[in-house]
């Protein structure tokens, strides 16, 4: 027990100091977005009537009038103070309002997984054990709605059950009935992935030695498919766990679509208006939640696999 925990630590160790080089680079990328915007982002806030004060103090609040090297000491300095500016529309702290959003993105998000998870088990199964063609019907069934962007699914939804049956809310959000058509745009893509995924490592196991073996031993057949479920989950969880964190990215088009009050909306919000404080925090904000997606699948497969921690 104390070799495991030994090794997951050091596995957990090597995936850190991997990630910071690539934590170092993404807040850079953050920081050069105003730097990036074609035209000057002043000129382009103030508009053409603005007096030569106006510019003069806007450049000063942003900080643009220093140099580009104190510029990003001062934004990575701020980032870990929890300082990550103020938004030029509303005064308020970027990350005051970030956290008002975000528990909103998270339901959508544990909504969308719950989704995600019971289509794909449920076609992962049907793929992997189910007649000839009930297996045809869900490949062509996943193979449509991966193809299919939530853009597109969206308002299909709101179109065919909220407009069309009038079962549910268009927009908002306002008890459970308006997480449904959300939820349901983010989480079906994810599960037709995860099905296709599943499905193929249920396959996989299925041709190995210890299945033929059990098989001419006479075991149960659902003894043995439940052995073939443990060992095929492995990269599946993986595949969960990395899509836990495009949720976030996923969330920006279908929170717009539906009027859902959370980081995506705010984002959206924040590029009409071109409030670049509020835009980069999002965008570390969503870059750091992917990247401990990425890390709790590496732990997670060390913690499932000896061969991943050695």
């Amino acid at each position: 027990m104390n070799t495991v925990a030994i090794d997951l630590g050091l596995t957990v160790a090597r995936r850190v100091a991997a990630m910071l080089p690539t934590l170092l680079l993404v807040v850079g990328l953050v920081f050069m977005l105003i730097h990036l915007v074609p035209g000057d982002p002043v000129a382009a806030l103030l508009g053409d009537r603005a007096s030569p004060a106006d510019y003069m103090a806007l450049r000063e609040a942003l900080g643009l009038n220093q140099p580009l090297w104190w510029q990003f000491w001062n934004f990575v300095t701020g980032v870990l103070r929890g300082d990550w500016g103020t938004s030029l529309i509303s005064q308020r702290p970027v990350l005051g309002t970030i956290m008002e959003r975000l528990p909103a993105t998270g339901v959508l998000a544990a909504g969308a997984m719950v989704v995600a998870l019971a289509i794909g088990g449920a076609g992962g199964f049907a793929m992997a054990f189910g007649r000839k063609a009930v297996r045809r019907g869900v490949d062509g069934v996943t193979l449509a709605v991966m193809a299919s962007p939530s853009f597109v699914i969206g308002p299909l939804l709101i179109v065919g059950v909220a407009v069309g049956l009038g079962w549910l809310p268009v927009s908002g959000m306002d008890g459970w009935q308006s997480l449904v058509l959300p939820a349901l745009t983010l989480g079906v893509g994810l599960g037709a992935v995860m099905a296709r995924m599943l499905a193929e490592s249920l396959k996989e196991e299925m041709h190995k030695d210890y299945v033929r073996t059990a098989h001419a031993k006479g075991s149960h057949v659902g003894r043995v498919r439940w052995h073939v479920l443990r060992n095929a989950l492995l990269p599946t969880v993986q595949i969960i766990f990395l899509q836990m964190g495009m949720l976030l990215t996923g969330a920006v088009l279908t929170e717009a679509v539906f009027g859902w009050p959370g980081l995506g909306h705010l984002l959206v919000e924040a590029l009409h208006q071109r409030d670049y404080p509020v835009i980069q925090g999002c965008l570390l904000l969503i870059s750091v939640v992917y990247m401990l997606s990425v890390l709790l699948a590496d732990v997670l497969s060390a913690l499932l696999d000896p061969r991943v921690r050695r």
